[in-house]
């Protein structure tokens, strides 16, 4: 039995969607007659879930959000006692998106058909990350599905939280540079020249700054559309060359050399990274296998390929914490607690530890980063704008000093 999405069309002629469990698309077909529905298109939902992953789509991926509230929901629910698939349709009854429900309900399909929960996810590889299928195939095997799934909604939650946090660290100082160059952008081309004017028509010599302010504002008036059309095409190139893995490695190095730039990115990697391998160590996911699912997470190549060459070294049998080290792309308070761990046979614990120091710390950057840069901005915007009005009073000064 598995999950279809349907459309149909009722007595009236309107279409109506939905989803269905049958055995085959003709079975699914036959229900709808019953029901007195015309079947117009009736697909499998891993088939067009992957078709959609495939194509191109504004709505490509479920949210993290979303992943975030299944794994509550289904880990309360398994915890309470509940059969899987149960748990399952409960979950999808709760659910307000179609789209969830339906991948929810072909999860269960396959449940129901004999495969485990982690086969179910491997069906949708683009909504279920690798760790998640990993973790819960471990939990499985130990039967303790019940504890993975928890470890696995404090995760979602975690990173979810840790993703907010950083999107709301961006959105104030985005906002307020958007403004910035709008306000100042808006002066130069409508306003400015305006008021300039009426100086430029008396023959009058000007000062050195408002004829700046003239020619910038002539400069933009004349040239701002081919500006935007150069900055488009030139962030069109940079997303292109970045698409090269070596010319990203070479960026992304970079990035990790750059002052606060590099201690960002630097931190929120190795968050994840520590926070990763904690989870699937204490899933019980062999080491190795626990470090290169981590080492996918790093959306820094550099510090990935640093994951990757440790994992080598660990598998010739040197510690795990001298192998990052060795790398030189991890903050020392992890290695010291990761080698911590292996001495004392807690890994996972101070992996954890690990993770929390590092969050933490980035939540305090991430703050002060907010409370530094929104002043900053405001008091460079009042500058401009100062300088904008200076720059046209200054004239009439001039002119009423030889009036009188």
């Amino acid at each position: 039995m598995g999950a279809f999405e349907y459309t149909a069309l009722d007595a009236g002629g309107k279409e109506r969607t939905g989803i269905l469990e049958g055995d085959t698309p003709r079975h699914i077909r036959q229900l709808l007659r019953e029901q007195q529905l015309l079947p117009v298109a009736v697909s499998e939902v891993a088939q067009k879930e992957a078709k959609r992953q495939r194509s191109f789509s504004l709505l490509r991926r479920v949210s993290p959000a979303d992943l975030t509230l299944f794994t509550r929901q289904l880990a309360t629910l398994v915890r309470a006692g509940l059969p899987l698939e149960e748990s399952l349709l409960a979950v999808s009854q709760q659910t307000e998106k179609p789209r969830v429900q339906s991948i929810v309900l072909g999860v269960r399909a396959r449940v129901m058909e004999g495969h485990t929960l982690a086969d179910g996810f491997a069906e949708f590889p683009g909504v279920f990350p690798e760790i998640y299928r990993a973790t819960v195939a471990a939990g499985e095997q130990a039967g303790h599905l019940d504890d993975v799934l928890e470890r696995l909604a404090e995760y979602t939650e975690t990173r979810e939280e840790m993703r907010q946090k950083v999107l709301a660290a961006l959105l104030y100082p985005i906002f307020l540079t958007v403004m910035c160059f709008g306000i100042v952008s808006l002066l130069l081309v409508f306003v400015v020249p305006k008021v300039v004017a009426v100086f430029v028509a008396q023959k009058a010599q000007l000062p050195l700054i408002t004829r700046l302010l003239i020619a910038t504002s002539a400069f933009l008036r004349s040239y701002g559309i081919y500006l935007l059309i150069a900055a488009v095409l030139a962030y069109a190139l940079f997303r292109r060359w970045q698409r090269d893995p070596a010319a990203r490695r070479r960026f992304q190095r970079l990035q990790l050399r750059m002052p606060l730039i590099g201690k960002l990115t630097r931190g929120f990697n190795n968050a994840r990274f520590t926070r990763t391998f904690s989870i699937l160590c204490a899933s019980a996911v062999p080491v190795l296998e626990a470090m290169r699912i981590s080492a996918e997470v790093v959306t820094n190549l550099p510090m990935r390929d640093a994951v990757t060459d440790a994992a080598a070294r660990v598998r010739e049998g040197a510690p795990i914490g001298r192998s990052l080290a060795a790398t030189r792309q991890f903050p020392p308070m992890t290695i010291h607690l990761i080698s911590s761990g292996e001495s004392s046979g807690q890994l996972e614990h101070m992996l954890e530890r690990a993770a929390i120091s590092q969050e933490r710390e980035l939540d305090g950057l991430l703050s002060a980063m907010v409370g530094l840069l929104g002043p900053l901005l405001i008091v460079v915007m009042g500058l401009f704008v100062m300088g904008i009005v200076f720059a046209m009073l200054l004239p009439i000064f001039e002119i009423n000093q030889l009036i009188h």
